[in-house]
């Protein structure tokens, strides 16, 4: 395993544990968000269009302003499962190369608190 896909097993376990600990189900189906960005709004939709042929529910792009000023696109591309270490990071390892292929960034994932 690379580091970068070291450095995301290691976080996910941590968010997992942080979820768990604070109550939530661990039993529960989550929708777990992947967050993209990127400066070029057609590398983005390139992306978007691989993402939901590989069966995740990809969001509309937003247009952000940065602190120094500059613009970013992102996006959200979600996908239910459970809160496995190994599931997860799974989808970042497929999900890593794709980005590097298309020059975005893979700013991480995020889910909800479930009972």
């Amino acid at each position: 395993m690379n580091q970068e896909l070291q450095e995301w097993q290691e976080e996910t376990a941590e968010i997992i544990a942080e979820l768990v600990e604070d109550g939530s189900n661990p039993d529960a189906e989550y929708p777990i968000e992947h967050h993209f960005a990127a400066i070029d709004f057609d590398s983005l939709e390139k992306l978007a269009v691989d993402l939901y042929k590989a069966g995740f529910e990809v969001e509309d792009a937003e247009e952000v302003e940065l602190d120094d000023g500059a613009i970013v696109f992102c996006f959200d591309a979600t996908k239910e499962g459970s809160l496995d270490v190994e599931r997860i990071t799974a989808e970042i390892s497929t999900l890593l190369p794709l980005c590097k292929k298309y020059h975005v960034d893979y700013d991480g994932w995020g889910t909800y608190f479930a009972e």
